[in-house]
């Protein structure tokens, strides 16, 4: 099985507070961070991005639309701007911020956005969140132990991944820093690393699907 290694620290390229990310937060909120491609945005990514926000008592969910995951093939990756319309459609309701973070912070990898966010906005909670089937594969992502370490993390359920996830490389290494669902409320406030499993009502939409959809248009 392959695993990603650790990401290189690099320094903070100037200040954190002059970075412009066309958001403000303030010190003491709780806010989920979502990444993806979101290629194409569907309901499945509306529904993990909700249940966060509602089970976990979030102040706000910030939808971070990848210029490029590291891990698949640009040539089936629909432009920046159309990804970030297709999100801005589904992520309606007080506290779904949509943002190209990524791409204005020059950061390739999840980990490097997350150290950049954290210095940009000291004293706000942030939870990372990610739906089931992510992490089944999150032991691939550059840095995973870096991440799980550098904030909690909420896992919602999505079809035919709960034991794909439940018994992967990052379940298992983590395992000891799971806490049940009847915490959720308390994650945000969390040390790291800290992460939950959240089980609901599923959406069976997948971006691979609507993409083969739309091929035979």
């Amino acid at each position: 099985m392959w695993f990603a290694g650790p990401a290189r620290l690099a320094p903070e390229a100037g200040r954190p507070g002059a970075l412009k990310l066309g958001f403000h937060l303030e010190p003491g909120m709780r806010v989920g961070l979502y990444g993806g491609s979101f290629n194409p945005a569907h309901e499945g990514h509306a529904h993990v991005a909700e249940t966060a926000m509602t089970r976990l008592g979030l102040d706000a969910v910030i939808w971070l639309v990848s210029p490029q995951n590291p891990l698949k093939s640009s040539h089936e990756t629909a432009p920046l701007a159309e990804r970030m319309d297709g999100v801005r459609a589904l992520a309606k309701g007080p506290g779904m911020i949509v943002s190209d973070a990524e791409t204005r912070i020059g950061s390739r990898y999840t980990i490097d956005t997350i150290r950049a966010l954290k210095a940009r906005f000291p004293g706000v909670h942030f939870v990372w969140i990610m739906g089931a089937d992510s992490l089944a594969g999150f032991h691939r992502w550059k840095g995973w132990t870096q991440i799980a370490r550098a904030l909690p993390m909420a896992v919602i359920s999505r079809p035919w991944a709960g034991l794909r996830s439940q018994t992967s490389p990052t379940a298992r290494r983590f395992a000891a820093a799971r806490h049940p669902a009847r915490e959720a409320p308390l994650l945000a406030t969390m040390a790291a690393p800290a992460w939950i499993y959240l089980t609901g009502p599923f959406s069976f939409a997948s971006s691979t699907a609507l993409r083969e959809r739309l091929k035979r248009r």
